[in-house]
């Protein structure tokens, strides 16, 4: 696989690079506002240094899920205004994907500008099944180019026209984003320094599963929080009350506890109320004393404590999920908690994008104490379950040269 540095060293200036970035931020339901830069500000070290080579910049991204067609919800138009105040230039939108005025855009740049194109989602094509349509659309977006440079490895696991078929067509190179990913998980899949934990939270337990048994050889104690772990408490007998639970992951549950024994460790007690609301009035009880018509909404102290003594011993540790409903100030405590033992663990502390990465810049932790925060929860996923991900594999192939 090619690197930027390869690339720069080979010549760009006056050359067009279609550079495919993850700027897939979170916008205020109600202003419209970016609440959250994290993305926009890891793509800059890639776009600063093709910048300065001279390269003629042409940015593809995507923004939340519009249905193929363009929608002004998910313009990427803060997304322009916010990168070019970080870059300190004017970064114009092109009014469409790969059309006509993009062309017309892309045309007119100069050496080190910047040009963002529309929400490549705003085409049916970036997301088909269909290889021909995806191919029509990489045609018009190699058609911009003379080079492709992947940074959007919160994408690499999606094989979508602009960062699967769009390789195929043009001469390519990982960023600098991409490479520093790799570079971790491969520490993560090889030779780990131990002992080795992994911390996963969120939602449900259908979601980990993969990961989870990919997982549980290779590691030394799997540390379960979140709204999952009521499925595993379930797994062990007790009652969880109106916990998120889910019924038929129960009898898997408790296989993986059969299997895995004390590596597995579970909460010892948890915050409980009445209802999802900030407003709610909250308990912390045993993990065996749930009370009828209460529901577990974060870790209690005992576990962040559990869990910060086990996490002390770890030279390597990936966390990914949050221990709680973090959004809601009763239920930060056991996030913040764990996050924090994470951060200081001696050694490589790597915490797996989506919803932990949300939480660290959220609860004003110092995104500088841990070792890697990656911009792709689900990639991230996907390659320790050691699966094949299409935006990798199309980099590592040659053809494209």
């Amino acid at each position: 696989m090619r690197s930027l540095d390869d690339l720069i060293a080979d010549g760009v200036s006056g050359r067009r690079v279609l550079l495919r970035a993850d700027l897939n931020v979170p916008l205020d339901k109600n202003t419209g506002a970016i609440t959250d830069d994290g993305r926009i500000r890891a793509s800059l070290p890639t776009l600063q240094a093709l910048r300065e080579a001279g390269a003629k910049v042409i940015v593809a991204a995507h923004l939340g899920r519009p249905k193929g067609a363009p929608d002004p919800q998910f313009s990427l138009a803060p997304v322009a205004a916010r990168l070019g105040e970080l870059l300190g230039t004017t970064v114009p939108l092109a009014t469409d994907v790969a059309g006509a005025d993009a062309n017309a855009k892309a045309a007119a740049l100069g050496d080190g500008d910047v040009l963002l194109l529309e929400n490549v989602r705003f085409e049916a094509a970036e997301t088909s099944k269909d290889d021909a349509e995806r191919g029509e659309l990489a045609d018009r977006l190699a058609d911009l180019a003379d080079v492709y440079v992947d940074d959007a490895f919160g994408a690499v696991h999606r094989k979508h026209a602009s960062v699967f078929d769009v390789a195929e067509r043009l001469p390519h190179v990982a960023g600098r984003l991409v490479a520093r990913e790799l570079e971790v998980l491969t520490r993560l899949t090889a030779e780990p320094d131990r002992p080795y934990l992994v911390v996963l939270g969120g939602s449900k337990v259908s979601d980990k599963l993969a990961v989870i048994e990919a997982l549980l050889p290779k590691v030394d104690r799997l540390l379960v929080g979140g709204g999952m772990c009521f499925t595993f408490l379930a797994a062990q007998g007790h009652g969880v009350a109106n916990s998120l639970l889910e019924a038929d992951q129960v009898d898997t549950c408790r296989r993986l506890l059969a299997e895995a024994g004390e590596r597995i460790v579970l909460p010892l007690d948890v915050v409980c109320a009445t209802a999802f609301s900030a407003e709610a009035e909250t308990s912390v009880v045993p993990v065996s004393e749930i009370p009828d018509g209460l529901m577990g909404l974060d870790v209690g102290p005992r576990t962040v404590e559990v869990f910060g003594q086990a996490l002390g011993a770890a030279r390597t540790v990936f966390w990914n999920g949050p221990m709680g409903v973090f959004e809601l100030a009763p239920f930060q405590a056991g996030t913040r908690g764990v996050a924090a033992a994470v951060a200081a663990v001696d050694g490589l502390s790597v915490v797996g994008g989506g919803d932990s990465a949300a939480a660290v810049r959220q609860l004003g932790l110092d995104e500088q104490a841990y070792g890697h925060i990656s911009t792709g929860g689900g990639a991230s996923l996907e390659y320790l379950e050691g699966r094949e991900l299409p935006g990798l594999v199309v980099l590592a192939d040659g053809s494209g040269q």
